[in-house]
């Protein structure tokens, strides 16, 4: 990709600033002032801490506590996993790719992570049915992500495009053909999306049947409540923050590619900040979460027979 040449305002040319200076096919370099640099990585730093903290409190709290050996929960530990490594794994090296604006940790580094399953819940699956679902949910989204990147599904048909106009040295960018871009935003969004909107309003009819069947709302009523309530809002989340990033990478191939990347940047990262919002909901809503962080941070954790404290 050929550089921009600039002119200061003495008329005088100016050599840009490249991501590898000794390359000729690198990709141009935008600088931040410093003040700037520092509050992003200050900001990004923290979310991404805070995001690996949460969620492993989520995974140590249903692992530990074998009370929670439930199908549901063991849906909730898979959940978090995937935002730890979203926390973990991606955020990181994204930091450092929007902040610097040019990637610096090679072709092959991890650089790729799709969440693509819908949270189901079904008051009579087996622990047996869960893990199949699991292992299915985890094997689609690999596939799907590492398949097309890896396999450059995602540029088939625009190979001499993307060489020609897009690819350079430094860059760390999905790019993806119309026909790519239709088939991953389907797969691992909207598909999804829909069913797990179905699924909730199947849930909520059969709440409110349940509701109307019995005259006097007891405890175990109000527990169901609370929970359709939560699932509502981990699925209004997770919809609230991935939407803008997914309909930009929908219509981008469409409108020629004029997204700007900046705003793309951002809505990714706001997809990011769905996983660090997930055990917060938990703590909000779920007693069992609140008192197993009580339990870890105090240590008990470590006493003998801490597995068996009665949370609930």
């Amino acid at each position: 990709m050929d550089a921009q040449v600039n002119i200061n305002q003495n008329g005088i040319l100016e050599k840009p600033f490249l991501c590898y200076e000794l390359s000729n096919t690198s990709c141009p370099k935008f600088f931040y002032p410093l003040e700037t640099q520092i509050l992003l990585y200050i900001l990004f730093s923290v979310s991404s801490i805070v995001t690996i903290i949460g969620n492993m409190l989520v995974i140590i709290t249903v692992i530990h506590f074998k009370q929670l050996h439930t199908p549901t929960n063991y849906l909730i530990l898979s959940l978090a996993v995937a935002d730890l490594l979203v926390g973990g794994v991606v955020m990181p090296p994204s930091m450092l790719r929007s902040i610097e604006t040019c990637w610096y940790l090679g072709d092959l580094f991890y650089r790729y992570y799709a969440i693509c399953y819908p949270f189901q819940y079904h008051s009579k699956m087996t622990s047996l049915a869960t893990l199949v679902m699991i292992i299915i949910s985890w094997t689609v989204s690999a596939t799907l992500g590492f398949g097309m990147i890896f396999m450059k599904l995602n540029i088939l048909g625009i190979e001499d495009f993307y060489y020609e106009n897009i690819k350079c040295d430094g860059s760390c960018i999905l790019f993806q053909s119309r026909e790519a871009a239709t088939i991953m935003s389907l797969a691992c969004f909207y598909v999804p999306a829909f069913v797990m909107l179905c699924m909730y309003l199947k849930i909520l009819h059969v709440a409110k049947r349940q509701v109307q069947a019995i005259q006097s709302v007891n405890s175990e009523l109000k527990k169901e409540g609370k929970a359709t309530k939560t699932l509502a809002i981990i699925m209004g989340a997770f919809l609230t923050f991935w939407t803008p990033f997914f309909l930009c990478n929908f219509i981008d191939p469409f409108i020629g590619y004029s997204v700007p990347p900046l705003l793309f940047d951002l809505f990714l990262w706001v997809g990011y900040y769905n996983s660090t919002c997930n055990p917060i909901v938990y703590a909000f809503f779920y007693s069992w979460f609140r008192q197993a962080f009580r339990v870890i941070l105090s240590g008990r954790i470590f006493q003998s027979n801490s597995s068996r404290i009665m949370l609930l």
